[in-house]
């Protein structure tokens, strides 16, 4: 089911910003400050790409911009925008992940001194805690947009009874936001079950790929040889991502004359390396820049097991790289290769059934015309996914939605107050004004 017709079923009669006729005429310039948490430019995640994207195609469609993010390693600038610092410290539980609450005085008026139109935070996570309550304090609309589904990995890394306590805590942040951008049409239902927000002030974040850097071009024999150690000529299977409980690849050892490269790092990466003693398989560590393009583009298929995904960037930097997917059939990963796409341009399994998986990459690496031509029909089909369209919807249409929504929700405290103000003393009779609903 898409977004829309989630909409359709669940919104009924609730009142919708009015479409915009002229949405090019509508975007005039903003002031937009970003709140990124973990920050986009020295964290790996699969959000990287999307927000560095985002900063660039704001700034090149005229937005001031800064970014509010932790403070390791961060540049100054990106692509004209400022980058602000917060000093953060690691999660708790996952101590790769750094937090920052990003409400100190310095951020606050930072922040206050830029003059924000919208403020955009990452959730959930705690920097869109000092978000939200600087958006309340400046009096700014507030988006947020749902990256990480904490509430379908806490049983995995914690304990089971912290679920709910996790949604309480999401619902109260998103409840207060004036949008919510979700990356797929499988999280907003999520959250719509969850009671979360109301169905019509989610929205989607269209996916993107940066097509110019994930490319069959990047196909190298010498990086085939190194991800296969030394046996380019066997059939090769890739996994790219952090590696955690949940991306535990055990079944791949059921299959017989392959090799596997886990591109990545992550907590559990030790525990991951002795399951997989006397197995062919290579560990390569965090890759970044053309290294990464090569490793997704050398392999013969990519193996994507997480059922927790809200999108699934890797997938779509496989596919664009011309190597064919096997992933489970959940979180976003649907929207990526809908039902009309399977078998076309990549395979889904079932969630949980091993068999299923193996069926699939056996019959990828066994023929090799079907796995070409389910390569260059990945390929072709993320051609179709540009960021700097993703970025106008989010600008020119949603953007516009939530300082609506924002000034609705102004007026029921305002109006009152400006009756009880004309009721007390008295209203001037060329008073036409219809308060903060004028945009």
């Amino acid at each position: 089911m898409i977004m829309e017709e989630i909409k359709e079923a669940l919104v009924g009669e609730e009142e919708l910003p009015p479409l915009l006729q002229d949405l090019e005429a509508d975007a005039k310039p903003r002031r937009i400050a970003l709140f990124v948490e973990p920050s986009p430019f020295n964290y790996i995640s699969g959000y990287k790409n999307r927000f560095q994207n985002f900063i660039k195609n704001l700034r090149e469609m005229g937005d001031e911009v800064i970014v509010v993010t932790n403070h390791q390693g961060v540049p100054q600038e990106f692509h004209g925008a400022k980058i602000i610092g917060s000093r953060s410290f690691p999660c708790p539980l996952y101590n790769n992940v750094p937090l920052s609450l990003a409400l100190s005085p310095r951020i606050i008026s930072e922040v206050a001194k830029f003059k924000p139109d919208i403020i955009h935070a990452s959730s959930p996570g705690i920097m869109v805690f000092g978000a939200l309550a600087i958006a309340k304090m400046l009096c700014v609309p507030i988006v947020m947009s749902y990256h990480t589904h904490i509430p379908k990995y806490i049983p995995r890394y914690t304990w089971g009874w912290f679920v709910e306590p996790m949604w309480m805590v999401i619902r109260f942040l998103h409840r207060a936001a004036d949008l919510t951008l979700v990356p797929s049409a499988a999280i907003s239902k999520d959250l719509i079950a969850a009671n979360v927000t109301e169905a019509h002030k989610l929205r989607l974040w269209n996916k993107g790929i940066d097509s110019k850097s994930f490319h069959p071009r990047y196909r190298s024999h010498e990086m085939r040889a190194r991800l296969s150690n030394g046996e380019p000529e066997k059939p090769l299977l890739i996994h790219v991502g952090r590696i955690g409980k949940e991306k535990n690849l055990d079944f791949l050892k059921r299959l017989s004359g392959v090799r596997i490269a886990i591109v990545g790092d992550g907590p559990y990466r030790s525990e991951l390396e002795k399951m997989f003693a006397g197995v062919p398989a290579v560990f390569t560590g965090m890759l970044q820049g053309e290294e990464l393009s090569q490793a997704y583009a050398s392999g013969d298929v990519f193996v994507m097991p997480s059922e927790s995904e809200t999108l699934g960037q890797v997938v779509l930097e496989a596919m664009s790289s011309g190597t064919p997917v096997v992933a489970a059939r959940a979180g976003g990963i649907p929207d990526i290769i809908p039902e009309e796409h399977e078998g076309k341009t990549s395979f889904l399994f079932s969630p949980g059934d091993v068999d299923d998986c193996l069926s699939k990459v056996q019959r990828l690496i066994s023929c090799d015309e079907v796995r070409e031509a389910m390569a260059t029909a990945a390929w072709e089909e993320m051609q179709k996914h540009d960021w700097g369209e993703a970025t106008r919807v989010i600008r020119n249409e949603n953007y516009n939605a939530a300082i609506w929504f924002w000034r609705k929700n102004e007026s029921h405290i305002i109006g009152p107050l400006q009756a009880f103000a004309r009721w007390v003393f008295g209203s001037p009779q060329n008073n036409h004004s219809s308060g903060p609903l004028n945009y």
